[in-house]
């Protein structure tokens, strides 16, 4: 991985994470990713989780190593662990 952070901890490829407003019906799941250490990071893994059919959000929390993912439905755990893996990171589970 390239070091394209900021000082400040915020990413200088310009990236943002994007949220939409979660359905009634809308399924969270928390999952544990390893690899994560920074704003890029973030932005990586919350573009290639968006992009999945079905997600509606996508919360990362680099410090903590979670992605909190709303969907619309049951998710695809090896959908999300393809897209993770993907990106350059590893999806290692549910988080408890």
């Amino acid at each position: 991985m390239s070091d394209c952070c900021t000082p400040d901890g915020s990413c200088s490829t310009g990236a943002t994470q994007s949220t939409a407003t979660a359905a009634a019906d809308s399924v969270s799941t928390v999952y544990t990713v390893t690899g994560m250490t920074c704003g890029h990071c973030k932005s990586s893994v919350t573009k290639a989780v968006s992009e999945i059919d079905g997600v509606l959000g996508v919360e990362v929390d680099v410090d903590a190593g979670r992605v909190a993912v709303t969907t619309s439905g049951e998710p695809d755990d090896a959908a999300f662990a393809k897209a993770v893996d993907e990106a350059g990171y590893k999806l290692t589970g549910r988080a408890a």
